[in-house]
């Protein structure tokens, strides 16, 4: 465990309240567990009672402290120094701005907010009440994708000009979030961009450093719709389905027969006995045909992007790949980049020179960001200096501008100018 964290000596933990206990606020949770000299979650609001109790009792939190939604915890006196809020992306601007309103400081999942009107008012909530607010961007923080911002703002390959980034959802992952799950309609989440993506426009934003001012969008649904369901399929993968054994979307193998205490296996049920995750996926969503749900968010789309001084930027992002995680080639006036989160490659024009610079394993969610974004937070929390948190609510707002003008050209089937886009959304 790192204690002394860059020259902190705290002489008591930051006290935090996490405001949504499913997996990622549960994750959060543990992970603030693990620099326990820095933080220790004290409160909890979540509406599913066996999702608090489980957290209560892996902190030790009083029955006081856990709240059955997050307007119960607003409405009484600030009880933390912070709250970490994870709730469904829509109902993110609710308890960010009540909290910065009752004194807390803030680490707000991404997506900050699901409209440019809810994201410019955390903004300003931040603004008017000073709180500290971090926003988690995870892949500012990954130690591959920091590494490869740092040589790239030190010259490594010169002047950048263009950049091409590749998001593999895979095949599953798409399958359990995005088709089944709680972000497959827009209607009850966001669109996919938005839900998935915002890391990596904010990413790309954050490599070139320059203002974004024009893009073009395009993709859509293209498999997961009941019109591609193979012939002889059943409405759930537990109606004696003939090719579910063979298909590479059973709910049977992907929920019930491996590690059910997993993510994402873990997911359809808190009790992880077989019989339970059996019965979730008779009734619940997780057991439906992945071709014939109610799910209407896009499974590819491309971003190209124009940044000011003529630098360009694509983005694909695509739930058709074996293989996860992301990929990035970057091309300067002095040589190119590629970096597949395992290592980076610089090769340089004139020595014809290969670079390769082997990063390592780093676990955790995101590839090990998400636990260098609580660790920054906390740090921050107690240092006071918001350097720390290398997304902020004004650095947020900024990248989400660029998102919802991709989706607006997306829809309209046009090129977008981002200033005025976001002026009038």
């Amino acid at each position: 465990m790192e204690h002394n964290d860059k020259g902190l000596c705290p002489t008591s933990p930051k006290t935090i309240a996490i405001l949504g206990a499913g997996g990622r606020g549960a994750g959060f949770a543990e992970l603030i567990k693990r620099y326990a000299y820095l933080g220790k979650v004290t409160a909890v609001a979540e509406p599913r009672e066996a999702y608090r109790e489980a957290i209560a009792l892996a902190h030790d939190i009083p029955r006081h402290q856990a709240f059955s939604d997050w307007r119960e915890f607003v409405a009484l006196p600030a009880m933390a120094d912070a709250v970490v809020i994870a709730t469904m992306d829509q109902d993110h601007v609710g308890p960010a701005v009540a909290c910065m309103e009752l004194g807390y400081d803030v680490l707000l999942e991404k997506p900050m907010a699901t409209t440019i009107e809810d994201c410019r008012a955390i903004e300003a909530a931040q603004r008017r009440t000073g709180r500290m607010v971090g926003v988690c961007h995870s892949l500012r923080y990954q130690k591959g994708f920091r590494k490869v911002q740092e040589l790239i703002a030190g010259g490594a390959i010169g002047e950048l000009v263009t950049l091409d980034q590749v998001e593999q959802v895979t095949y599953w992952h798409q399958a359990h979030s995005f088709v089944r799950g709680n972000w497959g309609k827009e209607a009850d989440a966001t669109f996919m961009l938005m839900a998935k993506s915002c890391h990596d426009i904010d990413y790309i934003a954050y490599l070139v450093g320059r203002p974004c001012l024009k893009v073009s969008s395009f993709g859509g649904l293209n498999y997961f719709r009941r019109d591609k369901a193979p012939a002889g399929s059943a409405e759930r993968c537990t109606d004696g389905c003939p090719l579910e054994p063979a298909c590479a979307y059973s709910a049977i193998k992907a929920y019930v027969l491996g590690n059910r205490e997993v993510w994402p296996a873990c997911v359809p049920s808190a009790d992880h006995s077989y019989e339970a995750h059996m019965g979730a996926i008779r009734t619940g969503p997780y057991g439906r045909c992945v071709w014939k749900c109610d799910n209407d968010v896009v499974d590819h789309q491309t971003v190209s992007m124009l940044f000011e001084g003529d630098v360009t930027a694509t983005f694909t992002m695509t739930a058709f790949s074996k293989d996860h995680g992301r990929m990035l080639r970057a091309h300067g006036t002095l040589g190119d980049l590629r970096f597949d989160e395992r290592a980076i490659a610089i090769k340089t024009f004139a020595d014809n020179n290969v670079n390769r610079i082997d990063l390592g394993e780093e676990t955790g969610g995101h590839g090990g960001g998400d636990a260098h974004v609580i660790r920054e937070w906390l740090i921050a929390l107690h240092s006071r200096d918001d350097r720390h948190l290398l997304a902020n609510a004004q650095e947020s707002l900024k990248t989400h501008s660029i998102v919802f003008a991709a989706e607006k050209s997306r829809r309209e089937g046009r090129m977008v100018d981002v200033a005025q886009a976001t002026s009038t959304l």
